[in-house]
């Protein structure tokens, strides 16, 4: 049985999937939710850091930092 993006089993036909949505939307099965483990509120302070990150840069340090990351994505292609 094929496993799920956070390991949870997962019917391998279509059909057994759409029996196995139809039981957790009625009530039959329950739907476990696999936990990862992570704070709920550092998981939120993260996903706010990039854009506090670009915030309190000036221009030229976020243009600097562009012009890097072009550079060494260019490199990568013309290989």
């Amino acid at each position: 049985m094929p496993t799920g993006p956070k390991g949870q089993k997962r019917p391998a036909d279509v059909i057994g999937n759409a029996v196995r949505v139809m039981r957790i939307a009625t009530g039959d099965e329950a739907d476990d939710i696999v936990d990862d483990g992570k704070d709920p509120a550092a998981k939120a302070l993260g996903a706010k850091g990039g854009k506090k990150r670009a915030a309190n840069m000036t221009p030229e340090r976020r243009a600097e930092i562009a012009r890097k990351a072009a550079a060494s994505l260019w490199k990568n292609i013309t290989k």
